[in-house]
């Protein structure tokens, strides 16, 4: 299925710095493409930390640990999510979450003005704020920052955080409505050229949610879900030039054990962000997983997506969207 669609499909490491590797994010910079994932010995070691390569002259860099959770008594905490986002004319902003598990882990941040090569010293976000919780941020035609947010304590629900000083201080929505009856987490945005912002992501429902705004972010629609299928399991969505959205997610239900579902990976486009045409399966390995895609459509303009490849490493796909 439209697999002429691929032109490059390669590992970002030939060498894994971790036992385990998940949870990619990245972002085109001037100096080229930067994606993180979090690595360590398994989700929810201490030791776990947040890892980076840079792309330079087709070729990815060794990674380095560029963030981790260590506290100033000398102790560890597990570090999760990375999102990478760079703000028109700010620097290059790391996101990661620190914490013991979901329910109870904070926002930290870290920025670059050398497009990732160095960083600044990690800051704990405000009380109140998580920052983007997997999937990256978008920034709006009057500037403001859109942050797709959610929280796992008790009940499942999402939430987002605006910022109007290009990443320098935000505020917080309350949960969206219908968040007791759809548990969701982990929303992806789409800025529709008609100025309205939807957001999709997982839920406890084998379905995904959406939710939209027509007002820059600050109120959303209820919760509901779409026909799509998914098996709780992450994803992520980025709008075209060509005016589509294109979606990167699990197809499938879910099933016994938390991985089941996610040996599929595929690639959906729509034109009204309602009606989604599967175009491409990228993975298809019963019982394997795949998954936690970031995708964005670079500066080559072609589509860019990293995801979990066997929770061992990080594979970087290239697709030329004029074929799907």
């Amino acid at each position: 299925m439209n697999t002429h669609a691929i032109v490059l499909s390669e590992f970002v490491s030939a060498s894994p710095p971790t036992a385990q590797s998940h949870a990619s994010a990245l972002v085109d910079t001037p100096s080229g493409l930067v994606v993180a994932w979090f690595g360590g010995k398994q989700e929810r070691d201490a030791g776990v930390g947040i890892w980076l390569a840079r792309q330079q002259g087709g070729h990815w860099t060794a990674p380095i640990e560029a963030a981790n959770g260590e506290q100033p008594d000398g102790s560890r905490q597990p570090s999760w999510n990375p999102v990478l986002f760079h703000p028109h004319g700010g620097p290059l902003m790391l996101f990661y979450k620190v914490g013991a598990d979901p329910a109870h882990w904070w926002g930290m941040l870290k920025t670059s003005y050398d497009d990732g090569v160095h960083w600044s010293t990690a800051q704990r976000l405000p009380d109140g704020v998580l920052g983007p919780i997997k999937d990256k941020p978008v920034q709006l035609a009057d500037g403001s920052i859109v942050s797709p947010s959610s929280t796992e304590l008790g009940r499942w629900r999402i939430h987002f955080e605006r910022s109007t000083d290009n990443g320098r201080s935000w505020t917080s929505s309350a949960p969206i409505a219908n968040s007791d009856a759809i548990e969701a987490i982990q929303p992806s945005l789409l800025a529709w050229s008609g100025g309205g912002l939807q957001a999709i992501g997982r839920t406890r429902q084998n379905h995904l949610f959406t939710t939209r705004s027509g007002d820059g972010g600050r109120t959303w629609s209820a919760l509901k879900l779409l026909s799509l299928p998914n098996p709780n399991s992450g994803i992520d969505a980025v709008m075209l030039a060509d005016h589509r959205a294109l979606l990167v997610y699990n197809p499938t239900q879910s099933g016994k054990n938390w991985w089941d579902g996610r040996g599929t990976l595929a690639v959906a486009v729509s034109g009204d962000g309602e009606h989604w045409t599967k175009v491409l399966t990228l993975e298809d390995t019963l019982g394997a997983e795949f998954s936690y895609p970031a995708v964005i459509q670079g500066r080559d303009g072609k589509v860019h997506i990293v995801y979990t490849w066997k929770r061992l490493r990080i594979k970087h796909v290239v697709i030329d969207p004029a074929k799907l």
